[in-house]
């Protein structure tokens, strides 16, 4: 028990070095690894997630991943003048909602939007944006159900008030 805790204040403490600006309630229970472009809201829980290239990345309120997600906001450049690539990189931003779940070993591509409340599958690899309340999964991930929105509502404004 004690070495969970001092484990999660060490990782806690080292997250809040790397990211941009983080909100109350930061909680870093396995390690993980942000740029300095990485904004975090209220609420946030983390459990192994690593951010990979140059791209804004920006997430809501209220969010939880399971252990070895990563979003990535960088690509090599395919269509430059070498091949396989060139040296250049094509950064595209990551933008994750309120009350987003990220379950183990999702992959998020750059330029992905996610939005509130939406539910990503493990082992997911996110290659477009998920809409509000949705629930998605598969390599590409797709959504296949949504959140009961009245439930949903009735939570969140207990939570929020």
């Amino acid at each position: 028990m004690f070495h969970r805790k001092l484990k999660k204040l060490i990782f806690t403490f080292l997250a809040k070095r790397m990211v941009k600006e983080y909100g109350f309630g930061f909680t870093v229970n396995n390690r993980c690894i942000f740029n300095n472009k990485t904004k975090v809201g209220n609420d946030c829980h983390f459990n192994g997630l690593r951010v990979q290239g140059d791209g804004n990345v920006s997430i809501g309120n209220h969010f939880h991943s399971g252990h070895g997600c990563i979003l990535i906001t960088s690509n090599h450049n395919y269509v430059g003048k070498e091949l396989p690539y060139d040296s250049t990189n094509i950064t595209k931003d990551v933008s994750i909602g309120d009350y987003v779940w990220l379950g183990m070993n999702v992959m998020i591509l750059p330029g992905v939007s996610i939005g509130d409340g939406a539910i990503i599958q493990a082992g997911s690899v996110v290659t477009k944006d998920i809409p509000d309340l949705a629930i998605a999964g598969g390599h590409p991930a797709n959504v296949f159900s949504y959140r009961d929105k009245e439930h949903y509502f009735s939570l969140a404004n207990v939570k929020n008030s």
